[in-house]
């Protein structure tokens, strides 16, 4: 829909084809402490066995 300076403006769904429903977000999330969980672990174990 064009305004007055002749600019589209579309809404984020229709641009994108798609809704986003957010779940990459928890993926990111759950990786992200997976990672620092198990970084934590290769880090801990050892060092209290050496």
């Amino acid at each position: 829909m064009p305004d007055q300076d002749n600019v589209i403006h579309i809404e984020d769904d229709d641009a994108r084809g798609a809704s986003t429903p957010g779940v990459l977000r928890y993926v990111l999330a759950f990786s992200l402490l997976f990672a620092v969980i198990a970084m934590s672990l290769v880090w801990i174990i050892p060092a209290l066995y050496g």
